[in-house]
């Protein structure tokens, strides 16, 4: 049997992180990544800059360099590229790991391109995959999307957004300023505390002087072909529209941590199991890095404050082997 030290579930920046750490400490190591490198990066908007600073997006203490303090997508896949390449990073894309199983202390890894045999395995997949839907009539229209890419898409036409949240905000902006009509759709009273400091204050002047349409304290209760239906404190209103973006945020597989036997707490957050000190989860031998030690609680975990995780981790494997 073909046996490795660990095998890291996610090829993102905190998977790559604990490739590298691996590596440096001499284990036999493979990061399987379901596509593209760094895919939930690759995913994201064309056109976005990232909230932290370049040297907080490090991995391994490798200089990431650019343009401005705080880079863009193109600049950060850029160095994740790099960074896999010049290591030479034992890498799988394009293989999605469909289950786990473990019998006598080793897990048996199932992709559709292969098996492999592990004694120790890290998740680090990220939450990028899974919309938090807004689960009303209309939702699977194809005119619905809850991921967003390039405004130009959206240019001449009449889009809502649902949210406002970074992601809501950043697109309302982008399209508005590529001649869309945008109408946001906010649950709360006012825009997102967490939105960008620097992008805040535009959002908030765009509604104010009425380039883009805020309906504060309502919800989207359905879609149809040509119109929608707002629900809000004067009732319900109908609009026209081309497009909706459901940017409601987004959630870990939390199915696939409960399969391997990863233990979740019992309220909404649905925090896994986890030991703070090694992150190794309740089930031996499966270790947690990155934002999917959060559970629902997805802004609780970013590269900057988890890319710590690779350390731990692997310093707990080299502890146990030796």
């Amino acid at each position: 049997m073909n046996l490795y030290d660990v095998v890291i579930i996610g090829g993102g920046p905190i998977g790559l992180a604990c490739g590298l750490e691996a590596k440096k400490r001499g284990l036999r190591y493979l990061i399987l990544e379901k596509g593209p490198l760094v895919n939930s990066l690759y995913h994201y908007p064309s056109n976005m800059t990232f909230f932290s600073t370049s040297e907080k997006l490090e991995i391994d203490g490798i200089p990431f360099i650019s343009k401005n303090a705080k880079p863009s997508k193109q600049e950060a896949l850029e160095y994740y590229r790099r960074i896999a390449t010049s290591n030479e990073l034992c890498l799988n894309l394009f293989q999605a790991v469909e289950e786990v199983e473990e019998q006598d202390g080793i897990y048996q890894i199932m992709t559709k391109k292969g098996h492999y045999h592990t004694s120790n395995v890290i998740v680090a997949t990220g939450f990028y995959d899974i919309p938090n839907k807004l689960r009303i009539p209309g939702e699977e229209s194809e005119k619905v999307s809850h991921y967003y890419d390039d405004p130009h898409y959206y240019a001449g036409l009449k889009t809502v957004v649902v949210g406002a949240s970074n992601s809501a905000v950043d697109a309302a902006l982008e399209i508005y300023r590529k001649g869309g009509a945008v109408s946001m759709v906010i649950r709360g009273e006012q825009i997102g505390e967490r939105v960008k400091y620097w992008v805040r204050p535009d959002i908030i002047n765009r509604i104010e002087e009425g380039s883009i349409r805020a309906y504060f304290n309502s919800e989207l209760i359905e879609i149809k072909q040509d119109e929608v239906i707002v629900k809000g404190p004067e009732g319900e209103k109908v609009i026209p529209n081309d497009f909706v973006l459901a940017l409601t945020g987004y959630q870990p597989n939390l199915e696939f941590l409960k399969s391997m036997g990863i233990e979740l707490s019992s309220d909404d957050k649905k925090i896994p199991q986890y030991n703070h000190e090694s992150m190794e989860s309740n089930k031996k031998g499966i270790y947690l890095a990155g934002v999917i030690c959060g559970g629902m609680e997805t802004h609780k975990w970013f590269i900057e404050n988890s890319r710590v995780h690779a350390e731990m981790i692997i310093d707990d494997i080299v502890a146990k082997k030796d």
